[in-house]
This record gives C-alpha cells, structure tokens and sequence, in this order.
C-alpha cells in the first residue's frame, strides 16, 4: 500500500535553524514494498500470537516456528504476560535486500515490563520475499530461550510459639516408578520397597505394583525423601531400573513428630508472604548456554513468620489421638488470644481431608449447650459461641459449624458423621465454643501471630446468665466424668449417635475431641485425659 513520507525545508540563519513555516509543505506517496509488507505481515502474525504465519514468512520456517512458541511460553508468567510488536524502521537496501528494526513491549503485571529493540533483514528468494531467520530477531542475544523467571531472596523461616524453629525450606527428593523404563516392573517394586523400607515401611511392593496397575503407563510417585535419607539410600535408588528423582524445595518440619493438618495452611500463609516480596527477572540463553538477565528486580527478604503452634501440645494430641482404630481429631486454643496451639488427626481422618476444620457433624447432645445459652430472661446467640461463624484467615478458612434457620446452608462444606441435624459442627467449632465459654465470647482465631481471622459475622459477648449457666454445665459434666482430679478441669461431654466429644477448658487453654465411631461411651474422656496428661509430662520434650 502507499505510504506518504512528509517533508519540511528549514532555512539556515547564521548558526540557528529556524523552521520556515510559511514555507510549502507537501506529501509524497510511494507504495510499501514487498519486503517492507512482508515484515509487516511478521509483526502483525507476532501481535495476534499466530506462530504458524509468522514463522512461514522466514527463510527457516521450522526453526522459526520452535523459536517463537518457546519465546511466547517462556514468557508467559503464568498467563499473566502480554506483549506488543511493531516496525519501528525499514530500508529497502537495493532490490533484493533490505533492513528493519523491531520494538518489543513485554508486560508481565504491575511494574513489571521489558521493552526493547532487535534487527533484522529481508532476502528476495525464488518463493518471494523472506525475514532471515536468526533468533535474536525475538529478543536481544536470544540463541535458543527466553524465560520469565520469579526470584527470591532466602527463604524465611517458621517459628513455633516456643520460638523454635519450626519449619524451614529444605530440598526434597521425589522417588518415583516410570514404567517405560523398567523391564520388570514387579522386580524394579520388589527393589524399591525393600530400599527405603528403613524410612518408609508402610510402602510396599504390593502397595507399588497396585499403584502402578492402577495408572498403567503412567509413573508414580513412591517416597519423598529428605535430604539427610536420600543421601544414604541415593546409590542404592539410582541402581534401581524405572527409579526417576526429582529434586524441589518445600516448606517442612524440622520434627518428623508433627504431622499437623496445620502444617499446610501454614505452608499456605508462609507461601502469600514469598508472594508479596517476590521479584522477576528475565533471562535469555545465548549461543553458549548461558543466562544472560535481561531486567528485572530481585525480590526483598520476607519476614519470617511465627507460627501458634505449640509443639508440646501439638504432640501430645498427635499421641492422643492415635490411640483409637476410628477416624478421630483433636484442635486447642487459647481463649484470650484465639491462637490455634494444636490440631491433630489419625490416620483414619487423614484419609477424609482436613476435617479438624471442615468436617460438619450433626451437633447431637451439643444442643443441650445451645438451649442453656438461649434459655432465660437474657439468652445469647449461637453464633456467640462461634457456631453459625466462619473464619477465614491467611492459609486456613476455618469453618465453626451450622447453626439452625436461614443462612445455615453448608452445601459448600462437606459433610460425616451418623445422624442428621439442624445445627452441625466441627471438631474446630467445638473447641472454639470450649474457647468462648471461657473468654466469655468467641476469639478471632489465628495459626499465625499478627494475621488474625476475619469473621463474615460480628459476635457479641454471652450473657452473663447464661455464661454462668453454660460455665455450671461444664464442672457438672467433669465431675459426673470423674475428671474433677485434675486441677482447673472443666469439659462437657457429649454424642452424636456413635461418635463421641468432649470440649475442655483448663486455665487460658480450651481443647475439643472428637472420635467417629466410638468404641464405648467415654473414648473421647479417655482420649482427653491421655491429651491433659501428655501436656502436663511433657511427652513433647
């Protein structure tokens, strides 16, 4: 098509230039060449993402084509990036040849952009005009990849409330099984089992070899190892055929012991701080394999956080709750902080998710702590125990229960337990009404120090009459239980069909057990006072 070039004379006086503005003005036109239209058409296939057309128009359309989709993937921070290119400059050099130069804006987010120029030039060939392929046309340097990298300063560190620390980022090697490069899948099973059957006892050949069936032609993942075990088991794991490792760092306990549901939501929380100070960068590989950092800003260090987690009742609910063959859970809290000092589940609850605070169970005899609330001249609400009450809170959404009448709908929420009710709670919800009848109103929970839940509803405090009520019923049901031995013991005890709980409170500590299924009235009594005595002998230590 023409293109119109603009001409202005200007008129020189002495040593200043004066643009002679009442001098004539006029346009010339001339029409685009094939060459000029042919990067033309480049830059446009570039804008509309068309890899295939833009590659066609190169004298090495195969190459180009593996260039350009690595430059877009590699650049696609996650789907987040967008980018603009346009023909800053072209000459026609004679008839068979000429020269441009392309500008490139890459946006990645917020205050993060890469803008830049490259060159280029056009060769007349037998098919018509052509870009000579050379991958520094995409970005300067470029040989064989372009990539948007995030980047981090070290890694902060987790504290317990004991302030140790409690967790730390460490490399952790993933063992797995390939199939397609194991000629006997039963013997490279047999092998791999009996290796890590020292740090992994529980994995075996038929648990590999089922896990294998199941998913025929697909790996599968055997054992995360530590650092510290796979330097003992590497040789002996590398021998093995189909035997794949990967190597990537996490967030872990220092103490194998803890094996909180928490742990994860504190991975979360520690994760949305790397987040916010996270920096980029952008890193093109040159003809000698080397990264060379285009732009980008390095990320500041991010605090470390410090986590609620108490270790020393942390675990002794994990040895409390171990000691029943049924789904069972335990969750403290601090009632005058609402700091979430331990959450512990079996086995059996593992395999259902996190129910500690998820899980809904119909409230059964709970009710009967319901009616004391709302009975009387003054009587409270449920939600001023917390129930009817969601919590949510950087890496955990912590869900209280359901109370009757609207607004009680937990389609969103999974459901167990045996029996059906208006109001259902959970094993979290249970110890945050324990909490609330000690502080005398439900607390904001946390499971990090300084990031406090955020309610979807305002709570206001119990009534007094009905506090003491509720307070009354709590040293009746401990005494009824034989549980007045141990000092500033208070509890109620309850059911809901087969399961059995018990809510606690003793001194700024409340707690909540709950077991599915139970094997006789007084498991969860049982339970709570295997819980108080390993709090109070240190079984922790």
């Amino acid at each position: 098509m023409p293109r119109r070039i603009r001409v202005r004379y200007v008129v020189a006086l002495g040593a200043t230039l004066v643009l002679a503005a009442s001098l004539t003005t006029w346009t010339l036109d001339r029409p685009t060449s094939g060459a000029e239209s042919t990067v033309s058409d480049f830059v446009e296939a570039l804008n509309d993402r068309d890899v295939e057309a833009a590659a066609e128009l190169t004298s090495y359309p195969n190459a180009a084509a593996t260039s350009i989709s690595q430059m877009f993937d590699g650049l696609s921070a996650g789907g987040k990036s967008s980018s603009q290119f346009e023909l800053s400059q072209f000459i026609d050099l004679d008839q068979d040849s000429g020269f441009f130069t392309l500008g490139s804006a890459w946006n990645f987010g917020e205050g993060k952009d890469w803008e830049y120029s490259t060159r280029g030039s056009t060769k007349k060939l037998s098919v018509g005009w052509r870009i000579t392929w050379e991958p520094e046309i995409l970005a300067p340097g470029l040989a064989s990849a372009v990539h948007y990298t995030r980047t981090d300063a070290p890694p902060p560190l987790v504290f317990d409330a004991a302030q140790n620390v409690l967790m730390s980022e460490r490399t952790i090697n993933a063992v797995s099984l390939d199939p397609a490069q194991m000629p006997d899948p039963t013997a490279s099973a047999s092998r791999l089992a009996d290796v890590i059957d020292v740090v992994a006892p529980l994995i075996t050949t038929e648990s590999l070899t089922s896990e294998l069936n199941a998913v025929p032609g697909a790996p599968v993942l055997a054992v995360n190892l530590r650092d510290d075990d796979f330097a003992v088991l590497e040789d002996d794991l590398r021998a093995i055929p189909g035997v794949v490792i990967s190597q990537t760092p996490k967030l872990i306990a220092g103490d194998r012991r803890i094996t909180s549901p928490l742990l994860d939501s504190i991975r979360d929380a520690w994760q949305l701080g790397r987040d916010a100070t996270s920096g980029w960068a952008v890193d093109v590989v040159g003809a000698n394999g080397v990264p060379v950092r285009q732009v980008g800003f390095q990320g500041p260090a991010g605090p470390d956080l410090h986590a609620t987690l108490d270790p020393r009742i942390q675990l002794a609910a994990e040895d409390a709750v171990v000691s029943v063959g049924t789904s069972a859970s335990i969750v403290a809290i601090v009632p005058s902080t609402g700091a979430i000092v331990a959450a512990a589940q079996n086995s059996y609850a593992n395999e259902q998710g996190q129910i500690a605070f998820s899980g809904m169970y119909p409230a059964g005899s709970a009710t009967a702590l319901l009616d004391a609330l709302q009975s009387g001249e003054n009587p409270g609400t449920p939600s001023q125990l917390g129930l009817g009450v969601n919590y949510s809170m950087p890496g955990l959404d912590a869900f209280a229960g359901q109370r009757s009448g609207p607004g009680g709908s937990i389609d969103r929420i999974r459901s167990v337990g045996n029996e059906s009710s208006a109001e259902a709670m959970t094993p979290f919800g249970l110890a945050q009404m324990g909490a609330a009848i000690s502080r005398g109103a439900a607390p904001l929970p946390s499971i990090v120090v300084g990031q406090t839940a955020v309610a979807d509803q305002p709570t206001d405090s119990i009534p007094p009459e009905a506090l003491a009520r509720l307070r009354g019923m709590l040293v009746d049901s401990a005494r009824a239980e034989g549980l007045d031995a141990y000092a500033g013991l208070t509890g109620f005890a309850g059911n809901s069909g087969d399961d059995r709980w018990f809510i606690a409170n003793r001194g700024d500590l409340a707690f909540a057990v709950y077991i599915e299924d139970a094997d006789g009235t007084d498991q969860a009594v049982k339970m709570s006072t295997r819980l108080i005595r390993g709090m109070d002998s240190g079984v922790a230590e």
